[in-house]
């Protein structure tokens, strides 16, 4: 079964002034496509090219001789959900439950949007920024390279991604002012909140069978 590249879910030029048409072009039409196309190589006639793409992050991860495979199946993944979670006309303080659990997780939105761009800003190099399900509140945290938290038992919520191809056309060397633009303009919170809500309803009866 040969990976394929997803088509983003939504237009090209959606994201316009806050990702460009062009930016997004080169980043889903040639990184993201890039990714996969290797990821096929990689794993051609090994038992991972028949595995889903959270199955093979989870068996790669860790294994050094694994490390390409791992790379490539977690940036393809990755990019996808980052694509997930965004449209046109978002970001912004959420309301409902996932705004409820941010400020009972951050003390305010205020909170939560600080730490986020705290962590975008002081993450060396490149990597992703996620909002994730850690245990029963909601932490942000940033991993180098392709990392991913489906390899822990964290639950990925909402992701950023900060490498360099992720905003240098449209922002240069300013990746503050691209996670702004994320946050205030684009993140997809009907997303998030149902990302939040099937993680609950996945962990509630592992709970339950625990006591």
């Amino acid at each position: 079964m040969a990976f394929k590249l997803p088509p983003l879910p939504f237009a090209t030029n959606a994201l316009e002034p806050h990702i460009s048409k062009r930016a997004l072009e080169f980043h889903h039409g040639r990184h993201h496509d890039a990714y996969v196309k290797t990821l096929n190589l990689l794993v051609e006639g090994k038992p991972y090219e028949k595995m889903a793409l959270e199955d093979i992050i989870r068996r790669s991860a860790g294994n050094p001789g694994e490390r390409a495979v791992f790379n490539h199946a977690a940036q393809a993944w990755n990019h996808e959900f980052f694509w997930n979670g965004m449209q046109s006309h978002g970001g912004g303080e959420p309301r409902g439950a996932i705004g409820d659990r941010i400020a009972e997780s951050f003390g305010s939105y205020a909170a939560f949007r600080a730490a986020f761009l705290e962590a975008a800003t002081g993450h060396f190099g490149s990597g992703w920024v996620w909002l994730v399900m850690d245990v029963d509140d909601l932490a942000v945290y940033s991993l180098p390279d392709a990392g991913n938290p489906l390899s822990t038992d964290r639950v990925p919520l909402l992701a950023c991604d900060v490498w360099e191809h992720a905003y240098y056309l449209d922002y240069q060397n300013r990746r503050r002012a691209f996670v702004e633009s994320f946050l205030d303009h684009l993140v997809d919170w009907d997303f998030v909140a149902a990302r939040l809500a099937r993680a609950r309803e996945t962990r509630a009866p592992a709970r339950a069978a625990a006591r």
